[in-house]
């Protein structure tokens, strides 16, 4: 393949609309299927590409297909089937998943394209989506390495590290733990800020200094502000993140890892939904303490 590929993507949400962009804007071909065709129309519009009205029309003769959807089912809707991306693929391409689904998916999808000549890797994404509006994503990989060496270059358009963690499946286990990871981190900020709050602190100084120190943290630097504020519309919805840590158990409930900690703040988050905050962030947690 030479250093300019054809390419489709399959799922133009907060995700995958800005992803697609930075492909086009790497001078990739890029042939964008969405099921609201009026999306894969305006993206089509704004970025040059070709808006098309199946995931297999948008995957004919393309090097590399990437698909970003919902869930498990997801996935299997636009890969699967007369009109799904694989009944377009062809033998040498490589199918890539930036979806966050469950690993027995990707070792099943890893199988399947095998069977067909077809490449394929699991490769969720942290970042959320100010890091796909940047172009500035974490990828975790799963797959061969010569699959990945030749898909890497591609999604370095959208990426600031792309990692091979291993075999089919080790994608979606490594975003498993950057999930408890981060499930963890945010029921901790909320304490604490509420906490200091509480005290009568002034939060600024609190968290300019202990920022500076061993609590540092992502969610800390971009959110402890709007946790204050009590403003809870910047970044990944509380649904994803249940559907996420939900994806998270049932592997514990396989590899038997305990995840008490997890479970505990999964049952928070729904708390969270029954409040109506289906569609907050993630950081909505300190909501639950700060009406206590």
């Amino acid at each position: 393949m030479s250093d300019i590929f054809k390419t489709a993507f399959i799922g133009l949400g907060v995700m995958g609309y800005p992803m697609a962009g930075y492909l086009r804007k790497a001078g990739h071909e890029v042939s964008v299927f969405n099921r609201t065709s009026a999306k894969a129309e305006k993206w089509a519009g704004e970025h040059g590409g070709t808006s098309c009205a199946s995931p297999r029309e948008a995957a004919e003769g393309c090097d590399v297909v990437f698909v970003c959807v919902g869930n498990d089912d997801d996935v299997r809707s636009v890969v699967m089937g007369d009109n799904g991306v694989l009944a377009g693929m062809s033998k040498g391409s490589i199918l890539v998943d930036h979806t966050t689904a469950s690993a027995d998916l990707a070792r099943e999808l890893s199988r399947i394209c095998s069977d067909a000549g077809i490449g394929f890797l699991d490769a969720p994404v942290s970042g959320g989506q100010a890091g796909a509006e940047n172009g500035a994503l974490t990828v975790m990989v799963g797959g061969g390495e010569d699959i990945f060496a030749r898909a890497a270059p591609v999604i370095d358009a959208y990426s600031q590290a792309c990692t091979l963690i291993g075999p089919a499946g080790s994608g979606q286990l490594a975003k498993m733990v950057n999930q408890i990871c981060i499930a963890g981190v945010v029921q901790g900020l909320s304490e604490a800020v509420n906490f200091g709050m509480k005290a009568g602190l002034d939060m600024e100084k609190v968290i300019g200094t202990i920022s500076k120190g061993a609590a540092q943290s992502w969610q800390m630097e971009n959110r402890w502000q709007t946790m204050v504020e009590g403003k809870f519309d910047y970044g990944f919805a509380v649904d994803w993140m249940r559907k996420d840590l939900g994806i998270c158990l049932a592997e514990a409930e396989g590899n038997k890892a305990r995840l008490p900690t997890t479970a505990l703040i999964d049952q928070f988050y729904a708390q969270v939904q029954a409040r109506g905050g289906t569609r907050w962030d993630t950081s909505s947690l300190i909501q639950l303490l700060a009406n206590d």
